[in-house]
């Protein structure tokens, strides 16, 4: 691999997410050289993906090239490329680019979609974990309408015109909310000849509450502002099957040609690593986020499970703790630099918060919980401050002032056109990148 020889010792970082940027930006340069993977050459704001999905926001919005976040930082070396495999034996790094050698490797590969063994979930639903998967379920949405538009067959347009939402943690209660939104005040002007109240959004939850990793006064509030949104709220109903038009639960049954999956997720660790790992695909680490039983392979983020007995399944997968876990291996590595020894990572809860649609959303902290204008107007500050640079910040306030002042979301566009799953011999039509 063309990587630049340093007398450094060498920092391999697997993943630009928030995890691996934090990491990145915390480590000083001067005392390593560091190379990063990804598989994409830009960073995903994943907490606003959903908004990209509903039509609320550019794409282009959420992301950020990596080359310009890290183009004034010495000894550091980016490269696009899949990871293959470790071999922590020799430490060395298999690449769809080459191998590498590493002296200190850290995987931060975040998590992807758990399906529970569901196939038919799996195949004919819509995930959201990627940028890519949240431009073709906006362009699902939208075809879906115009396919409604063209039938005279009332079942096939109630199905088409229906959404359901399996999981009702935050992403399934803002998405909700977003296409709650679309239902109200954009559909019934795009498309005046459907009446657009036949549309319907299901939330299958199967815990007894929404948002279960909040408080039970932020799961009653979300859940009051859904129903009088006219979102339907499914509790402790679990999918079990989908074969592209209906939805089996153990309760049950629906009618609708979109499956969106937020119920649950998996981490995704480099193959080849010989590691001990939770029924959920994460990593077990120690308190210094290093891989048991691999000194020099430290893991970080979704993909980690930090176990105690306070926390038997390890931190929540929340962008919060892999931001905190980034910048204190960071801080860890420039410890280890001037020849002192590393800290242990203590996760510091500063609140968690969901936005349910307009003026609406939830907000826990230690001391104070509540929901409403509010706790909206605080989710939206908080968010706009987390996105990398001035730029997006701006183009993202300006798409949230004018949706508000207008009642209008502009980027209801078709790019990316995405075959129905269940059709037979369908080749998939071309796409326009983004």
């Amino acid at each position: 691999m063309n990587v630049p020889h340093r007398d450094l010792p060498r920092i391999v970082i697997i993943g630009c997410g928030f995890a691996g940027l934090k990491l990145a930006k915390s480590i000083n340069t001067k005392n390593y050289q560091v190379v990063l993977f990804d598989k994409n050459n830009y960073h995903t704001f994943q907490p606003l993906m959903y908004q990209v999905a509903s039509a609320g926001l550019e794409p282009d919005s959420i992301v950020y090239p990596i080359r310009k976040v890290f183009n004034k930082k010495e000894n550091f070396h980016f490269r696009m490329a899949d990871v293959h495999e470790v071999d922590a034996e020799k430490k060395r790094l298999h690449t769809s680019v080459g191998t590498l050698d590493y002296d200190h490797l850290v995987m931060a590969t975040g998590a992807i979609s758990n399906f529970f063994g569901m196939e038919n979930v799996e195949k004919y639903s819509m995930p959201m974990k990627s940028l890519v998967e949240a431009l073709n379920l906006r362009s699902v949405i939208l075809q879906n309408f115009e396919k409604a538009l063209n039938s005279s067959d009332m079942q096939e347009q109630d199905a088409l015109m229906s959404f359901v939402i399996v999981g009702g943690g935050a992403t399934g209660v803002e998405l909700a909310g977003a296409l709650a939104e679309l239902k109200r005040y954009i559909l019934p002007k795009d498309y005046p000849d459907l009446d657009i109240r036949r549309m319907q959004i299901h939330v299958v939850q199967g815990a007894d509450r929404l948002l279960p990793g909040m408080s039970a006064k932020a799961s009653a509030d979300s859940e009051r502002f859904l129903r009088k949104m006219g979102v339907n709220i499914w509790l402790e109903v679990r999918a079990q099957d989908y074969d592209g038009t209906t939805v089996y639960t153990n309760k049950e049954t629906f009618q609708a040609k979109t499956l969106i999956w937020t119920a649950g997720v998996k981490g995704a660790p480099t193959a080849g690593l010989n590691a001990a790992q939770t029924n959920g695909g994460r990593v077990l680490v120690n308190a210094f986020n290093q891989v048991n039983g691999h000194q020099s392979i430290f893991a970080i983020g979704d993909v980690a499970a930090m176990t105690s007995e306070e926390l038997p399944y390890g931190h929540p997968m929340l962008a919060s703790v892999a931001v905190q876990q980034g910048v204190h291996l960071g801080k860890n590595f420039n410890r280890l630099a001037k020849q002192k020894e590393m800290t242990p990572f203590t996760y510091k809860d500063k609140g968690t918060m969901a936005t349910v649609g307009r003026n609406l959303a939830v907000v826990d902290m230690k001391r104070f919980k509540f929901g409403g204008w509010f706790a909206w107007l605080m989710w939206m500050f908080v968010h706009l401050m987390l996105l990398v640079d001035f730029r997006s910040r701006l183009v993202v306030f300006v798409n949230w002032a004018w949706s508000y002042l207008f009642y209008d979301k502009g980027t209801r566009l078709i790019v990316r056109k995405v075959k129905d799953k269940t059709a037979v011999d369908c080749k998939e039509e071309d796409s326009v990148a983004v």
